[in-house]
């Protein structure tokens, strides 16, 4: 089977070859003895968002205290 390299740098990729990995969205994209490898990863976005809470410095705590004053149980947050 072929896949055409776009003027964009994209492929399409025949049906056949991604039947094994139906519903993925992103693949890790790497090399390997001048060959293109592709593996199916399944994100977990709640991981991704705990990970920017910290980048950011945001504790369980402050989230908490951000929803007990949304939800109109506490004042609002300092």
């Amino acid at each position: 089977m072929l896949a055409k390299l776009t003027a964009k740098n994209q492929l399409t990729l025949p049906k056949a070859v991604l039947s094994f990995c139906q519903g993925t969205e992103y693949f890790d994209v790497s090399e390997e003895n001048a060959r293109i490898i592709l593996t199916p990863v399944r994100l977990n976005r709640a991981n991704a968002v705990r990970s920017k809470l910290a980048d950011l410095g945001i504790t369980d705590e402050d989230l908490t205290d951000a929803v007990s004053w949304a939800r109109g149980r506490a004042t609002p947050p300092e």
